[in-house]
């Protein structure tokens, strides 16, 4: 096992950075984070995310398959901007922050930092920091906002968006040592790229510009980045995500800046509308399967803060979309992922900051029980 990163000391419990969870109670999520904040965990246990203005929150499920969860537990992290999320294969939890830290007059000094949760339930490591590849002060205070995926071999990938709208990455080594910062180039590059991993370990990143969509990719895994030809399509910003849905595939789904509307596309065919007018969010996803079929599930956060929720065959947008009201209002994007059992669950912050949790129920389709609060 690679022991880069610091992960030997890192293992070491550092219970002064956990809040009791007396305290944790006076503290409500008020932003979910960037990337999917609802995992699963190696002993079958999900785990949620969000922020709060001192940190990171955290709730966790008692057994698998629920219904009761422990937390909010706070991590405290000061000054950060942006908190991201993402989960290696080995079923490791990544979280990139960016800091910006006062020092006097003129722009903050901005950093990227990495923390890890290597099991559930357990603690996380210290917050270490990735730098910045501006040496300008100026140019280092526009520094983006980090995206992240790991690769089948367990390394990170940080992309991020640089002072002059290019995309920038930095990565760990195969011995776990991070290597320096890469400029990918592009041109307008906007924040929150989407980056998947592949279950082959290739690793994608397609990143809207202020005319067209941008593409890197690996020809293998771990390998060096290739910028593919420019996409004529128009991104809201922000609001794009990818999801695997077939071997080495993605489908990639955003907001067209033009129409308002949710489209999907796969790079080399044909934009897909898909209906719905969400909120300035990137729609979440997720591959499941319902009465034997291999499906995605989508969940959108509308204008009103009110969830959508569609399935359908996988890659088969263009039979249509159908989109039901789950009843459920929230702030920031709503989480999917699967339980131990397969089944599908919906997880919200309120507009009361607490979470609340909507798993599958045992009828046909897609149909889930009420919610709890977590």
């Amino acid at each position: 096992m690679r022991t880069g990163s610091g992960r030997g000391a890192a293992r070491r419990r550092t219970d002064d950075s956990v809040v009791a969870h007396t305290e944790a109670e006076r503290h409500t999520a008020g932003a979910t984070l960037d990337g999917r904040w609802l995992v699963l965990g190696k002993d079958g246990r999900l785990t949620a995310y969000a922020r709060t203005r001192a940190g990171l929150l955290r709730w966790t499920e008692t057994e698998p398959g629920g219904p009761h969860w422990t937390g909010p537990d706070l991590f405290p992290v000061p000054d950060l901007t942006h908190l991201s999320v993402v989960q290696g294969a080995d079923a490791y939890v990544h979280f990139l922050g960016r800091r910006e830290t006062r020092k006097g007059d003129g722009p903050p000094a901005v950093d990227i930092v990495h923390a890890i949760q290597y099991q559930t339930g357990r603690t996380v490591t210290e917050w270490r920091s990735l730098g910045n590849p501006h040496k300008d002060r100026e140019k280092a205070a526009r520094f983006g906002v980090p995206s992240a995926a790991v690769s089948a071999s367990g390394r990170v990938h940080v992309f991020a968006r640089n002072a002059g709208r290019g995309l920038m990455l930095r990565r760990e080594g195969p011995t776990g040592k991070w290597e320096p910062w890469e400029d990918l180039k592009g041109s307008g590059v906007q924040d929150g790229p989407a980056v998947v991993a592949h279950a082959s370990g290739r690793i994608e990143v397609l990143a809207g510009g202020d005319r067209d969509a941008m593409w890197w990719r690996q020809p293998e895994a771990d390998g060096d980045f290739r910028q593919e030809a420019n996409i004529p399509l128009r991104m809201a910003p922000g609001t794009v995500t990818a999801l695997e849905t077939a071997p080495d595939r993605a489908t990639y789904y955003w907001t067209d800046q033009d129409s308002g509307q949710l489209v999907a596309h796969r790079p080399g065919g044909w934009v897909i509308p898909l209906g719905g007018v969400p909120a300035a969010d990137p729609v979440t996803a997720v591959r499941a399967v319902l009465d034997g079929y291999d499906c995605t599930v989508l969940a959108q956060r509308d204008h009103e803060g009110q969830v959508m929720l569609s399935a359908f065959g996988a890659e088969n947008e263009q039979a249509g979309l159908w989109w039901s009201p789950t009843g459920e209002h929230c702030v920031g994007t709503p989480a999917l992922a699967l339980d131990r059992s397969g089944r599908v669950v919906l997880a919200v912050i309120g507009p009361d900051g607490a979470l609340r949790i909507a798993r599958q129920s045992g009828g046909p389709g897609l149909a889930l029980a009420p919610s709890l609060r977590a």
